[in-house]
Parts: C-alpha cells; structure tokens; sequence
C-alpha cells in the first residue's frame, strides 16, 4: 500500500487520526512496511493526507503506545515486530498449540526445577500446609526464539511427583498432568495485572527494568475442584495482547 494511493474521508464521522492509524496498520498486515522499515514523516504524512502534523502525531503516537511502531531518537518512526494475540486468559490452551495458531514457533527453557517448602502464599493457593513440599518449576517460553514469557509453576509434590520424570522442555506441562485424571486441569481461575519490569525481566526477557510486563496468576483445579497447579506468569507488554470474548448478560 502506497499512502498517496489513499485517501482520508473527512466527511464522515470518524477521527481523521484514527482513520490514519488504521491505514498504517493495513499496511503493515499486508507486508508494505515489514519489520523495522522507516514509515513517513510527521510532515509527509500531514502534506500527503492534507491534515495538520498535530493530527498526525496522536495517530503516531497512539500507534506506538499499542506496539505497532516504535521511534529512534533522530532517525524516525519504525515499524515493530508485531504482537502475538492471544487468548489463553478465555480459554484452556496449552502454550505450544498457542503459539501455533498463531503463526509462530515455540520453545521451552526450563530455568529451574526442584522441590522447596511451601510458603504461606504458595501454601493458601494450593491448599496445603506450610512447610509442605512442592514442586518449584522456573520456564522461559519463546515465540520464533525471541522470550516472550517467563513463568513460576508451583506443584504439590504428593500428587505431582511424577512430573519430575518428564522433559518440560519437550513436553507440555498440562499434557503431562493430564495423565492422571487426580492432576489433570479441568479449569484455571486467572488474575491479571499490569506492572513494571523488575531484574528478572531484564536478565530473561530482553527488556529495560521499569518497561510494562503484564502479570498473571492463574490457579488450576483438577475435575473434583481442587487446586493442582500455581503459577505467575510475566509477559513482556510489547509483544503480547490477550483477547477476551465477553457475552451479554441474558435478560428473563
């Protein structure tokens, strides 16, 4: 797409800016702009369109903010590596068949796994007592070898001493559970935040502390609705957007 092939429609109801932002994001989905290509200028866009810069800008500005672009002092505007959507937080869905339907190739790393007590807040979730073991599994997931995602999983060890026998690496961590119908996860309850990037981040997801990280804490209960898996997740918040599907509520 050539933006002096197209044309703001001033006549109808809808922002100029946002008719500009999603002009640019056609053309990025349809492979105008690829990944870290320059777009125009505040100034070409405004003398191409026929609107003010100041228009321009919020349109730029908003489109960076959302991920789509990102600025080089000096240099200008680039497009960026496009977000993953997913929709894990409405569905239960295992990371590797996620990323595959989303177009990309996953990997696991397996930072650390070990058995350690239960502390008081592992211990609540999990329904266990404090001092109980658990199993303590640290992973680091990638999308086409870039992290995207690192993720604390807490286990009761009674019932999940088996999975210490299995690659996660290789292997699902769900897929594992569900061998045993007392362990497998039937439903997951999940709390999402957002906070700032702390040390681990910047060590394991490639970003400057203080960046966005979306947080998650999911609980999963196995058919009988008890508790089986803890985990926090922290994903970077510039290469992920979760989708939810909400239906209305159904009047008598």
């Amino acid at each position: 797409m050539q933006f002096g092939e197209k044309k703001l429609d001033k006549n109808v109801p809808i922002p100029l800016y946002f008719q500009l932002k999603e002009m640019v994001v056609a053309a990025i989905k349809e492979g105008s702009y690829p990944r870290d290509s320059l777009l125009p200028t505040e100034k070409e866009f405004s003398e191409i369109f026929g609107i003010s810069r100041t228009t321009v800008r919020q349109a730029i500005t908003e489109l960076v903010q959302e991920g789509w672009l990102y600025r080089v002092k000096s240099k200008g505007t680039f497009v960026s590596t496009p977000k993953i959507n997913q929709d894990f937080i409405s569905k239960l869905v295992t990371f590797p068949e996620e990323m595959k339907r989303s177009g990309k190739v996953p990997r696991t790393e397996v930072l650390e796994l070990k058995t350690i007590p239960a502390v008081d807040g592992i211990a609540s979730a999990l329904q266990i007592d404090v001092g109980a073991k658990v199993i303590y599994l640290y992973r680091r997931r990638f999308a086409d070898e870039e992290p995207i995602v690192i993720v604390e999983t807490y286990l009761p060890y009674e019932d999940c001493a088996f999975v210490m026998q299995h690659d996660l690496e290789k292997n699902s961590l769900y897929d594992v559970m569900s061998e045993k119908e007392e362990t497998e996860v039937y439903c997951v309850k999940r709390q999402v935040e957002a906070v700032e990037a702390k040390a681990c981040d910047t060590k394991y997801l490639d970003i400057k502390k203080g960046k966005p990280v979306q947080l998650f804490r999911s609980l999963g209960y196995n058919v009988y609705g008890k508790p089986v898996e803890y985990s926090i997740a922290r994903y970077r918040a510039d290469r992920n957007s979760f989708e939810v599907t909400v239906f209305a509520d159904q009047k008598k």
